[in-house]
């Protein structure tokens, strides 16, 4: 590398402009003997991350969103790079592309890398900690601990002990002499005292790379996204109870305090969107209508929503509405009749416009006394034979019924969606028993279910075929039992030629096709338990 004098200037510049990010001249002169190329791109787009965001602060009316600054007039910052970056990127111009499979990978250890995440922490005003369990070894074990199968403390120490986040991890006492205690506690505590705001942060700066990573972000490709909510049940605690309190009907109160939660999931990848909660219970409860249009501020603008007919309100299409996004909401026959102005007894579609009554916006009258929505009613018998019924559909997008139909068909995807959330992904019940802590949970459960989302769509796209012919669960398993190979690469190729026979692997994973209906009802052995069930105390 010495050898060319344009590089050894540029390799000098990086040097000082690393040590902002507590990034060694040995480390990176370590990396750079297996790959100099690799190890001066990864610096750069660090450095290109923190001028990018440079002028950004966080806004707390917009739940800690990033917003740039702007100057006076309306007028913005331009982001003002540095010399090294632009030589850079003209030597990357002339050489070789990397390979793009272990992309998806890379792009988790770099939104994880010590200059990122140390740069969220400086944003929001926390003190940036040194040692074992620093801010991005902690978010990565809390990501591992989601993937696998039993998510233990002591789970995610082990993985730590046998390199699972070994490039994460920076230069101290311990980590030099390898001298980390198998213990829970260190990892216990740092868990307590990462910032809520910082893993927000990352959970957006994972899911706007994995936009862009995916073509997401492409121009001309429509966006459609499911819309559904569900419930999850926390431990029992005092702070929990208080915040999300527990059903309650005449035989007394619940003993577990339950969320109320609304996801959005893009119907061809099925990657998910930072969810929106709150209490399902209790004075403070909020509707899953109101979580929606919360939901709604973070997709981009021409965008589409499937909802079922909790969501075929004018409530969300208004909000949608407002923010330059289409829908595709199922009606009940009672709000399609009212729509339509009498009885509907044959299929076809009419313009309709949507006026508000004094009805909508719930409880708290969200919606305008005067707003109005302008779409199409469409109806169509569904079904087969004597099980065939109505399918009332308010549509805002451009497209035939049939169109409209079929589009709407993909909308059972979202349950399965969710069941991979809370049953593979263990968020039907989320050991915590801090509001605090619920919310770190929730951010990097998205993140590990994206990362797993992620590997299916790199696997599907090889083999030709639909993300969502594989199975979430066998994919899983693939990327668990491949993570011990993966972290003991040595060199880039073992990397690739590892995470290549992850994706052929996962490739198989695919779904059964079913020619006919189960034969035989879907049904289990009841078990006789042990104990007896405990009776709520009066």
């Amino acid at each position: 590398m010495a050898s060319n004098p344009l590089k050894t200037e540029m390799v000098a510049d990086i040097l000082i402009e690393v040590a902002a990010f507590g990034t060694g001249r040995q480390q990176l002169f370590h990396t750079a003997r297996g790959n100099g190329k690799e190890a001066i791109l990864a610096t750069v787009a660090e450095r290109h991350f923190q001028y990018t965001l440079r002028r950004q602060v966080p806004h707390r009316d917009q739940g800690g969103r990033l917003h740039r600054e702007a100057l006076p007039g309306g007028q913005r910052h331009s982001p003002s790079y540095p010399k090294t970056f632009f030589l850079l990127y003209v030597l990357d111009m002339a050489s070789p592309k990397l390979p793009e499979i272990p992309d998806v990978l890379h792009l988790f250890q770099r939104a994880l890398s010590v200059g990122v995440v140390d740069y969220f922490q400086k944003q929001a005003g926390v003190r940036v900690r040194r040692g074992v369990y620093a801010a991005p070894v902690v978010l990565w074990l809390m990501i591992l601990q989601r993937l696998h199968a039993v998510g233990t403390l002591a789970t995610a120490v082990q993985l730590l002990l046998q390199g699972a986040a070994a490039p994460l991890l920076v230069s101290c006492q311990r980590v030099r002499q390898g001298n980390i205690s198998s213990r829970t506690g260190a990892y216990c505590r740092a868990r307590h005292k990462l910032p809520t705001i910082l893993c927000k942060q990352v959970m957006q700066e994972i899911i706007a790379q994995l936009r862009q990573f995916l073509g997401l972000e492409e121009p001309g490709v429509r966006r459609v996204y499911l819309l559904d909510g569900s419930s999850l049940e926390l431990e029992h605690s005092r702070e929990l109870v208080r915040e999300y309190p527990p059903a309650q009907n005449q035989h007394g109160v619940s003993h577990w305090p339950i969320v109320k939660i609304v996801a959005l999931h893009e119907v061809g990848t099925a990657m998910a969107e930072a969810p929106q909660w709150g209490p399902m219970y209790g004075p403070r409860a909020v509707s899953e209508q109101g979580l929606a249009s919360r939901a709604l501020d973070q997709l981009p603008a021409g965008s589409v929503i499937l909802g079922d007919a909790n969501f075929g309100v004018l409530w969300v299409a208004y909000e949608a509405q407002q923010r330059g996004l289409g829908v595709v909401l199922r009606l009940t026959e009672a709000r399609a009749r009212k729509l339509h102005g009498g009885p509907i007894s044959q299929e076809g579609e009419s313009p309709v416009v949507w006026r508000a009554s004094r009805f909508d916006g719930g409880k708290h009258h969200c919606v305008p006394a005067q707003a109005t929505v302008t779409g199409r009613l469409i109806a169509r018998r569904v079904g087969r034979g004597q099980s065939k019924q109505w399918l009332y559909l308010f549509v805002t997008v451009a497209g035939t019924p049939k169109e409209m139909v079929d589009l709407y068909g993909c909308r059972w995807n979202i349950e399965t969606d969710l069941r991979s959330l809370k049953r593979t992904v263990r968020l039907h019940h989320v050991a915590v028993k801090s509001n605090a802590m619920l919310d770190k949970e929730l951010f990097m459960a998205i993140c590990a279910y994206n990362l797993v989302r992620a590997v299916m769509c790199l696997a599907a796209r090889q083999s030709g075929l639909d993300p969502r012919q594989l199975s979430f669960a066998r994919v899983l398993t693939v990327v668990d039992c491949a993570w011990s190979k993966l972290a003991g690469a040595g060199t880039g190729a073992e990397f690739e030629s590892e995470f290549t026979k992850v994706l052929k692997l996962a490739a198989q994973c695919t779904l059964p096709k079913r020619e006919h209906h189960r034969s035989y009802p879907r049904v289990l052995w009841r078990r006789q338990r042990g104990f007896p069930f405990r009776k709520g105390e009066k």
